[in-house]
């Protein structure tokens, strides 16, 4: 029977690398994947998933208003699939969350999704909350925090290093702009808005490195 799976954490866990190993290995069994990612994150470029260890694959992207069940059902009548497979899926709208668990319950196709949990501000994004609630199987990715505890949170820093408190919810950007952090020590920076320390920053930031 096919599920909807929903594999989530905070950033820096390796999520899109487990999205294209498993793509992976259903295409070196002669099958078929459809990689899906919305268009908002095109740090790396329209149209492809991306790892941070250098693996990459061409992806379908979608809109939030477009309706994932009649996309991916189109691209059946072109070739079968055997698992859709979806990046950033805390992007994803109510509606798409909806969507998905129709393609698994009405195509009998399964479906990956990957995501964060929960925003900078420590609240859960929609297309997570809504896959927590509704998925058949849930499975943590775990990151882990200067202090070696599993990395359960996001703060995101403005360009002089500080914790940021308000704002969008939706910003895309990668080491320079986000630290993943256990519970404890989010909780200390979101909450003080000073400078992060440094010991606390990946080592990428701390040089001043850019994706």
């Amino acid at each position: 029977m096919a599920k909807l799976y929903f594999y989530y954490s905070s950033m820096n866990a390796g999520k899109s690398t487990a999205l294209l190993q498993s793509s992976y290995n259903y295409r070196e069994r002669g099958m078929h994947t459809l990689v899906l990612t919305p268009d908002v994150d095109d740090r790396h470029g329209i149209g492809k998933v991306t790892s941070r260890i250098g693996l990459e694959s061409t992806a379908t992207t979608f809109k939030s208003t477009d309706d994932l069940y009649q996309l991916i059902a189109g691209r059946t009548k072109e070739q079968p699939l055997n698992c859709v497979l979806v990046d950033e899926a805390q992007f994803l709208s109510k509606e798409q969350v909806f969507q998905l668990g129709e393609v698994t319950d009405e195509l009998h196709i399964p479906v990956l999704a990957y995501g964060i949990r929960t925003d900078f501000q420590g609240e859960p994004f929609p297309g997570s909350k809504y896959l927590l609630a509704w998925a058949d199987n849930l499975k943590e990715l775990k990151a882990i925090c200067f202090c070696g505890n599993k990395a359960t949170m996001v703060i995101r820093l403005d360009q002089d290093g500080n914790a940021v408190t308000q704002g969008s919810q939706v910003e895309v950007g990668g080491n320079d702009r986000y630290v993943s952090m256990c519970r404890k020590h989010f909780k200390e920076n979101y909450f003080r808005q000073t400078l992060v320390p440094q010991h606390q920053l990946p080592l990428s930031v701390v040089r001043g490195d850019r994706d």
